[in-house]
């Protein structure tokens, strides 16, 4: 026995001295990875070891936009920084000729640290390999070639019906609204309105959320928080305290990919069967997944996995960027009044908007657009950068990740005059074009897919908006951001609703 305690003993105290030796190894490694790197600008590290960690966990303690931070580094330090933690190196970048470099080609892949962890949550498998996630090109590519004919132009103008019948449920909404003279949260209006389009157009399901309730709006609520708390706290799920809420974020993952399942399934099988089905964008990528050659079971997660993205980037991102636009329409009456007048001379009184108007509505592309400059709901992406590259004059080493932020390049002086004005005239079709600074649908080959889709979405939902009601912020409205990986108006955007009156 006396042995065996000896043996332990001994055992344990190799086991400690391993440990040691493994850390100070890693720290070695950490030192060496901080003098490969150390010649680029950026913030002095909050600690040895966990870098940055600090600044990003006390910005999201106190519902900060971490993109601010960036956009002050990038006063700072300049078009090109870096960021630590651990041993992981990232360059935020705001130069425009090494983010056109960089985003338009596929040789810089999306960035394996984050879009990993986009693969699940907690476990869970979340996005999986779709098309926001997907790093391997071919992969990509493949599932690209499947998805765009629901999103060419010509079936896009199909969609139109959907589009105002959707947005007329909604007016209809706003009308009880300003007949019960109770106050709207537009950015819950806005959702419920948008997954209705998306769930129809895309999938063929009436949701009418503005009627009834779902269990939808609070899954996606819970997968967005669980993903950035996922990406920027790298002990999240270490911490007991957190089980409840981690456990929350997979089932949430559990019920859209489940309701996915069912729905494609239902899908399939009625279009095996003969039957007349929707020509909606579910449809087509059934069909044209079938006529691709090799099609494995993996290949049928994939297109799982694009309904959970398509559920999710098709609708948060639209009724933010409504929201935020609503917000600046009721700090600028005259930017207001001027797209009135637009809706007023081409719509009318017109019940349907068409296809053909949406191109007529100039003013209100370059309300949303500034909308977006401001408030890219999507604020950012990143790539891996595999060699070395010289940005702006300073030496890249290979094997950092490239952080691009819209929000960064469209707050900077530099590239926007007075970038904090909202001016829609910095988008007038005579205005010189931003080069490379103003991306909120990101750039290249990875570009949003369904950008087209959204934002004739957003045109026909405000333009009936701005046809049929004043909408008023209440007194004390705050402008404030919350950033939950998107950006959405922290508020929600309260207003009055009033019936516009076309006698006066």
């Amino acid at each position: 026995m006396a042995v065996f305690f000896v043996l332990l003993s001994f055992c344990a105290k190799a086991l400690i001295i391993l440990l040691v030796a493994a850390f100070l190894c890693y720290c070695l490694y950490v030192k060496y990875i901080h003098m490969k790197y150390d010649h680029i600008p950026g913030p002095p590290r909050d600690s040895f070891l966990l870098g940055h960690a600090a600044t990003f966990l006390s910005a999201m303690k106190t519902d900060e936009v971490i993109h601010d931070k960036f956009l002050e580094w990038a006063e700072t330090y300049g078009p090109v920084f870096k960021i630590n933690v651990l041993h992981y190196v990232s360059v935020c970048v705001s130069c425009p000729e090494a983010t056109k470099e960089i985003l338009m080609s596929p040789k810089y892949p999306k960035d394996k640290l984050v879009y990993k962890k986009l693969f699940n949550l907690f476990g869970q498998r979340f996005l999986g390999n779709g098309l926001v996630t997907a790093q391997d090109h071919e992969l990509w590519y493949k599932q690209r070639r499947i998805m765009d004919p629901a999103f060419s132009s010509l079936y896009l103008r199909g969609l139109m019906g959907t589009f105002n019948e959707r947005a007329d449920k909604l007016m209809d909404k706003l009308g009880d609204i300003a007949d019960n003279n109770v106050e709207a949260n537009m950015l819950h209006l806005f959702n419920c309105v948008t997954m209705d389009v998306i769930a129809k157009v895309a999938f063929g399901v009436d949701l009418d959320l503005l009627t009834n309730s779902s269990p939808f709006p609070k899954a996606i609520e819970m997968c967005l928080k669980g993903m950035v708390y996922y990406i920027r706290d790298i002990l999240f799920e270490f911490k007991p305290k957190n089980r409840p809420f981690i456990n929350e974020v997979k089932e949430a993952c559990t019920l859209l990919r489940t309701t996915g399942a069912q729905w494609i399934q239902k899908r399939k099988m009625a279009i095996q069967n003969g039957e007349d089905v929707p020509k909606d964008i579910l449809t087509m990528i059934i069909k044209t997944a079938a006529a691709e050659e090799n099609m494995t079971e993996e290949d049928e997660e994939f297109m799982l996995d694009n309904f959970v993205t398509f559920f999710i980037a098709g609708q948060e991102t639209t009724a933010n960027q409504l929201a935020f636009c609503v917000m600046e329409f009721g700090r600028h009456p005259e930017i207001l009044e001027k797209a009135k007048k637009e809706v007023d001379d081409v719509i009318g009184m017109k019940q349907d908007i068409s296809y053909d108007d949406l191109g007529k509505l100039i003013y209100l592309s370059q309300v949303l657009k500034e909308t977006l400059r401001i408030y890219p709901t999507a604020p950012g992406t990143s790539r891996d950068i595999m060699e070395d590259i010289v940005i702006d004059g300073i030496r890249i080493p290979g094997g950092v990740t490239s952080i691009f932020s819209s929000y960064v390049s469209g707050r900077m002086e530099k590239f926007f005059k007075d970038p904090l004005t909202f001016d829609p005239d910095r988008f007038h079709p005579d205005a010189p074009k931003p080069y490379y600074c103003y991306y909120p649908f990101a750039l290249g080959p990875r570009s949003c897919l369904g950008q087209n889709f959204a934002q004739m979405e957003a045109k026909v939902v405000m333009a009936k908006l701005l046809q049929r009601f004043n909408v008023t912020l209440v007194p004390g409205e705050t402008f404030d951001i919350l950033d939950t990986g998107t950006l959405r108006p922290k508020s929600g955007v309260i207003c009055t609703v009033k019936h516009r009156n076309y006698k006066n």
